[in-house]
């Protein structure tokens, strides 16, 4: 015979809270134990009733101390499912306020030893997320998440949800103080990743893009110094970067006038605005400099010929004479079809090569700075594109009009 158990949608709630105290009071025997299980148990049930849910959270929380102080007396898969237990309280409030208040009791408690098994303390986290309807709320949780990740040292959790941060910044709906901490706290979460140079370099960017240069950053700005630099160290120092907006950003050429980076901003200006006789010239006064910030000097030259390469092709009306490229790349007669061919491979050049006439067209090239003048240079191809396809459709139709009446009048002198 089949016994019917009712069952609530309570009751795992008031499981974990029954399992949680009768671990807490084990070591207190049955006698002092029962009692208080029973007496937790029952008020439980009391806040259950009246709805009281962030009274419960502390209550749940304060008897799941024990197990997130001594993860080890319980399975890993038991305590993320008392956790999950927990943190679906945040469904059952009447008010955004209180989903917050016990959003910020849970977070609290798992952010508390977040070296110990920070992966599992994540995963709580990013269930939490999930749960929580407001943007506020959502925003928060994953700020604590970064925290986690970063004391824990388990970046991995954390890093592949890097990718969506831009739609995440859509969503949550936050503002730029508070985007400029969440970047910069990526960035350092990269910073020292395995693999990571790329995606820490467009951190950095997104980081300091946050500082507009006006009254309100005029207090602030000042601390984004040493990451200003970092940026323009990993620019110089990447092999496949060759187009940057630092030049211009307020937080980078604040540098143009500070004693202690002000040779790191001429780098920079170097790179993006000069080719590779500026550098050499650099060089020879600021070897040191250069060693400092772990620079390679072989490897700058061979960067600074692709940005020399770069500026030949914006400044010579697409054609370009073997002899200037020797000239401005430093390199031999038989050398040059081949730094076209590495161009042409790194996709920051499309041309043609005139073997005959000894000299190349340029049909594309990557602009180094992409800003304001170059916008409007697009703006202008663009029109010009649509003007073209324009006329085209227009002769088109017309062709079609003549072509249409041509084949009525032969329709009829055949009748």
């Amino acid at each position: 015979m089949a016994t019917i158990v009712n069952t609530t949608e309570e009751e795992p709630m008031l499981a974990v809270v029954r399992f949680t105290a009768e671990l807490a009071w084990a070591d207190a025997g049955p006698e002092v134990a029962d009692p208080e299980v029973t007496r937790l148990c029952l008020e439980a049930q009391e806040h259950i009733l009246a709805g009281r849910w962030l009274e419960m959270a502390s209550l749940m929380l304060a008897s799941a101390d024990l197990l997130l102080t001594s993860p080890s007396r319980v399975p890993d898969k038991d305590l993320e499912c008392i956790l999950s237990v927990i943190c679906s309280l945040v469904t059952k409030v009447g008010s955004e306020d209180e989903a917050l208040q016990i959003t910020d009791l849970i977070c609290a408690k798992l952010t508390q030893q977040p070296d110990d098994k920070p992966a599992l303390r994540l995963k709580v986290m990013f269930s939490l997320y999930n749960l929580l309807p407001s943007p506020y709320g959502k925003a928060f949780v994953y700020k604590k998440a970064l925290e986690i990740a970063t004391a824990g040292k388990a970046a991995e959790c954390i890093i592949p949800s890097f990718k969506n941060i831009d739609s995440f910044v859509s969503e949550w709906g936050i503002g730029n103080l508070e985007q400029r901490e969440l970047y910069l706290a990526i960035a350092r979460i990269l910073k020292d990743h395995k693999g990571m140079t790329k995606e820490y370099f467009n951190f950095l960017n997104k980081y300091l893009a946050t500082f507009k240069g006006s009254d309100d950053d005029s207090a602030t700005i000042g601390d984004a110094k040493e990451e200003a630099v970092a940026a323009i160290i990993e620019f110089v120092k990447s092999s496949t970067l060759f187009q940057c907006d630092l030049l211009n950003m307020p937080a980078v050429a604040q540098l143009e006038e500070d004693e202690k980076y002000q040779l790191v901003y001429e780098l920079l200006k170097i790179f993006l605005t000069k080719r590779l006789d500026s550098y050499l010239e650099f060089q020879t006064a600021n070897s040191a400099l250069l060693k400092d910030y772990g620079l390679v000097h072989e490897e700058c030259i061979t960067k600074m010929r692709f940005m020399s390469l770069l500026d030949l092709s914006s400044r010579c009306s697409g054609e370009i004479p073997y002899s200037v490229i020797i000239e401005a790349l430093q390199i031999n007669d038989d050398e040059v079809e081949q730094w076209i061919v590495k161009a042409i491979a790194f996709k920051i050049l499309d041309c043609r090569v005139d073997q005959l006439n000894q000299t190349i067209i340029v049909s594309r090239h990557t602009e180094r700075i992409f800003g304001m003048p170059q916008w409007q240079g697009l703006r202008a191809k663009l029109g010009v594109w649509r003007g073209n396809i324009a006329s085209a459709i227009n002769t088109i139709q017309a062709n079609k009009v003549t072509e249409e009446g041509t084949q009525g009048m032969q329709g009829l002198m055949i009748r």
